[in-house]
């Protein structure tokens, strides 16, 4: 069983069990980002908005963290940064990454063009695959080796809670990507809610089935000005988990130690904003 009660979908193992080595990439990105499916409509334009209230400017060092087979976080970067590394541990991902950046196929303009009809910055680009081509770079690392106040903008999108089956783990995934950054520099990361796992070319992986509280919590020591979005549809394109999330803030100033299991629980939602006028239902 998972905190929730909800049966787990595999075991709860730690992130060094996994066979990352063996994930199959193209299978993955065709079930989930070959179509823009209808919750990234929803998170897209909020992403989107975010960026442009920060006025960021053009020449940031920016960083997505386990992109994956997901090019559209780093796409959302491209019109602040000068540089952005996609760093991934998964070998197969690795090679995907620098396959799909050298051909960038037509499906990803599907994405593209959601960016540009939120904010006038990604309109003023007029290829983006060429322009993620020069400032891409991708680089094999772990989340958890992450050094600390390195970049001027991240995004992590469905990491944290799905490489691992250990709440430990996922809290410590969450807190040291939000410290790669420079103190104030803004984020976007994304959470399945509640996920019991996933199975991806007849491997399993695990997932820790975080909530709400859970995500505000483990930010509430090294972010600031955060804002969860609930995004919800009764559309969900596989079994497994309840909706995503999507939040927003800025790395504070405070070093801080991961959030322990015990305090998920007992941690008032008040630790951060909830647009749940906006959210999918």
């Amino acid at each position: 069983m998972s905190a929730t009660g909800k049966a787990s979908l595999v075991p709860a193992v730690n992130n060094a069990e996994c066979p990352w080595d063996l994930f199959d990439s193209e299978s993955y990105q065709q079930r989930n980002y070959a179509t823009l499916h209808e919750l990234d409509q929803i998170i897209i334009p909020k992403l989107a908005r975010f960026f442009e209230e920060q006025n960021l400017g053009g020449d940031l060092e920016a960083v997505d963290v386990g992109p994956g087979t997901n090019l559209y976080p780093a796409m959302s970067m491209l019109p602040f940064a000068k540089s952005i590394t996609l760093l991934e541990y998964s070998s197969t991902n690795i090679a995907w990454l620098e396959d799909e950046i050298g051909s960038y196929r037509e499906s990803w303009n599907a994405f593209w063009r959601a960016l540009a009809d939120s904010s006038d910055h990604y309109g003023a680009i007029a290829e983006p695959g060429v322009l993620l081509k020069e400032v891409a770079d991708v680089q094999k690392g772990s989340i958890f080796d992450l050094a600390e106040g390195r970049w001027d903008l991240g995004t992590m999108f469905f990491v944290a809670e799905s490489i691992t089956g250990m709440r430990d783990e996922c809290a410590k995934a969450t807190t040291r990507f939000v410290r790669s950054l420079k103190p104030g520099a803004p984020f976007a990361a994304t959470f399945m809610e509640n996920s019991r796992g996933y199975v991806v070319g007849g491997h399993t992986f695990p997932a820790v089935a975080v909530t709400e509280v859970d995500v505000l919590t483990l930010l509430r020591d090294v972010a600031c000005d955060i804002t969860l979005h609930p995004i919800r549809s009764p559309h969900l394109f596989r079994h497994g988990y309840d909706g995503m999330m999507l939040v927003t803030g800025v790395r504070s100033d405070t070093r801080s130690e991961p959030a322990r299991e015990s305090g998920w629980a007992t941690i008032s939602g008040r630790t951060g904003r909830r647009d749940r006028q906006h959210a999918a239902r």
